[in-house]
């Protein structure tokens, strides 16, 4: 099969119109490059020019060779560009989880300076639970995920960046007796129905807040209808009871819902990064920007 290099030879002679100019345009000795245009032709079966005193002229079968190989070079170039793009994860498509309690909203400014700076790349978002996640990074099912603290399950193909702390938050339903306070204590949330409750096989966000109030003597009271995802937020608006979430959950919520922060200094939601041992370029460069964003 002609090499890369015999077509560059070819196409270098066929448009200056002979050997002698396209060796000095080369910068190679005039015999290596005939030899190399000579091995072409035999390789190909044809003569690629007529040999005249004055230069060189295509035979038809040379020009229509040369009308089919024009782009070749271009093509090469065009894919180790857009390889090496790839490679310093400036493109490519990044294959980006999270959680409910990580809600694609709070994660827009990042993804849209990811993009801003690699303006070749796309991003392919999923909402899969933080455990889930964790299998589905390390079978390479993803790229990377962003996942609620604390999780059950490890895998050894996995590391985790922990990211800065969020404050937690109340969410109230309408005409509430504690939605006129500025502040909240947890332990004053002890009478109170929680709309979310803790998997029996998962950790996150439910599971971190029965964690804060069992240190204070409580078990959260489950309310008759519960959900482990942000529509928990509908049935607090709809009175069914209370909700403790990460302030990153605050801007995207039903209408009449009262937020308030607890003011207990350990009152934190914590987050990580998840990545393959071996992440992506594309995977780094998310990283770097979700923690330069929140200074993580």
């Amino acid at each position: 099969m002609p090499s890369l290099k015999q077509i560059r030879y070819f196409l270098s002679v066929a448009d200056l119109g002979g050997f002698t100019p396209a060796a000095a345009g080369l910068f190679v000795a005039q015999p290596a490059l005939s030899r190399q245009v000579a091995l072409l032709e035999e390789e190909l079966g044809f003569a690629l020019f007529v040999r005249e005193p004055r230069g060189v002229r295509l035979t038809p079968a040379g020009a229509l060779y040369r009308e089919r190989v024009l782009g070749v070079e271009q093509l090469l170039a065009g894919a180790a560009e857009e390889s090496g793009q790839l490679a310093k994860g400036e493109a490519g498509v990044l294959r980006l989880l999270h959680s409910s309690s990580l809600p694609a909203r709070s994660l827009l400014p990042a993804m849209q300076r990811f993009l801003a700076e690699s303006p070749r790349a796309r991003i392919d978002l999923d909402r899969i639970a933080s455990e889930t996640q964790i299998s589905e990074v390390a079978a390479g099912r993803a790229d990377l995920g962003i996942i609620r603290l604390p999780v059950l399950r490890r895998d050894p193909a996995v590391r985790l960046l922990d990211l800065p702390p969020e404050r937690l938050w109340v969410a109230l339903p309408p005409a509430h007796p504690l939605a006129g306070r500025d502040t909240l204590l947890l332990a004053e949330l002890q009478d109170e129905a929680f709309v979310s409750a803790v998997h029996r096989e998962r950790g996150g966000l439910a599971r971190r807040v029965t964690e804060l109030c069992l240190q204070r003597g409580f078990v959260p009271r489950t309310a008759r209808i519960i959900s482990r995802k942000t529509s928990m937020l509908d049935l607090v608006a709809a009175g069914l009871g209370i909700a403790v979430v990460p302030a990153g959950m605050t801007p995207s919520t039903p209408t009449g819902i009262t937020f308030r922060p607890l003011a207990d200094a350990d009152a934190e939601a914590h987050s990580a990064l998840l990545l393959p041992l071996q992440a992506s370029p594309l995977a780094e460069r998310f990283v770097g920007v979700v923690r330069e964003m929140r200074g993580g």
